[in-house]
């Protein structure tokens, strides 16, 4: 009987210990940001931080655009809403967000002029 006592114990322990989806998110978002901001995603586009918004459960991705994409032709050119549907609804690495019916956000902001916003989406499960 002392073994079971002990072994619920031991479970409720772990059981306690245990993040919370929202602590791990929030925890890997402040890490990334840290660890890997700014970086250059490809010659025109580079990530700026990465933030989850704990109130709306929104994971909302920070770039900023030069060279060519830095206008917003291109950007309606490339098609880049579906272009970042389309990557969300295959990507695999944020399964257990999409699964808890998380929130993406993409803001893209102009290197020549910052405070413009060239795309701002956010999608929710009904778009993957």
């Amino acid at each position: 009987m002392k073994k079971f006592w002990i072994l619920g114990m031991i479970a409720l322990l772990f059981s306690a210990c245990q993040e919370s989806l929202e602590d791990r998110c929030e925890r890997d978002a402040k890490e990334y940001t840290r660890k890997h901001c700014p970086t250059a995603i490809d010659e025109n586009t580079v990530i700026d931080s990465l933030v989850f918004e704990r109130a709306t459960h929104t994971i909302h991705y920070y770039y900023k655009l030069t060279g060519v994409a830095d206008e917003e032709q291109a950007i309606k050119d490339s098609d880049a809403a579906n272009v970042l549907k389309q990557g969300l609804k295959n990507a695999t690495a944020v399964k257990v967000y999409k699964d808890a019916k998380y929130r993406f956000a993409y803001t893209y902001r102009s290197s020549k002029d910052p405070k413009k916003i060239l795309l701002d989406v956010v999608f929710t499960e009904k778009d993957y």
